[in-house]
């Protein structure tokens, strides 16, 4: 019985190491997202350049869809796109919730 209950508690800290990474990535390429579109923005990239283009291409079908939530019930600002912060706290919230819950 006791060795069972070393196995559950070994596969229950698995998972949470699991998902803390998949948080911690999607949060790195949130921030990747900022910074790209802030030197897009401001001209700052190789003219003509496929690599840069097919990376903001990724980082845009992969957070855009998470930051649109946040978008659509944050004011509008002008120029001003608040939303990432937003969704950057909400996430940081979500993910100490739940890994905390898997780790018990």
């Amino acid at each position: 019985m006791n060795g069972a209950l070393v196995l559950a508690a070994t596969v229950r800290e698995n998972v949470a190491d699991y998902v803390n990474a998949v948080f911690t990535v999607y949060l790195i390429l949130i921030f990747g997202y900022i910074v790209m579109s802030i030197m897009f923005s401001a001209g700052i990239r190789p003219p003509y350049s496929r690599w840069s283009n097919a990376l903001f291409d990724f980082l845009r079908q992969v957070v855009e869809p998470y930051l649109n939530i946040f978008r659509r019930f944050m004011p509008n600002l002008g120029p001003f796109d608040l939303s990432p912060m937003v969704a950057t706290f909400v996430l940081i919230i979500v993910w100490r919730i739940v890994v905390g819950l898997i780790r018990g």
